[in-house]
């Protein structure tokens, strides 16, 4: 689903929907509705524009088997979405996540 895609990829580049809305030159209530599922078929010149925008490629806007989060926990999804919008990078994630096991590992 387009929508799905989009909203990955748009809060992995940190972006609120204003900001992307603001650099792909694409309305905010259109991008809301490509979000939620209401516009299903947006037109290529639109998944250029943002695909351009979120650097990558609109085959990855159109991907047909997308990432779900149904089965996580919803506090894993919302502390991850929150380290998102604090600028937390994947970097940053990963060297945590690597100084916590060797905590434990010291600790053991």
């Amino acid at each position: 689903m387009v929508g799905t895609a989009l909203k990955r990829l748009r809060l992995e580049k940190g972006y609120s929907i204003n900001e992307l809305s603001d650099r792909a030159g694409v309305s905010k209530s259109y991008l809301s509705y490509i979000e939620r599922g209401i516009q299903k078929n947006p037109s290529l010149q639109v998944l250029s524009k943002l695909a351009s925008t979120l650097d990558t490629h609109v085959e990855e806007l159109l991907e047909t088997n997308p990432t779900s989060t149904d089965n996580l926990d919803s506090e894993w999804v919302n502390l991850v979405e929150e380290a998102i919008k604090e600028g937390i990078t994947k970097d940053e994630f990963s060297c945590y996540l690597e100084f916590i096991k060797f905590k434990k590992s010291s600790a053991d």
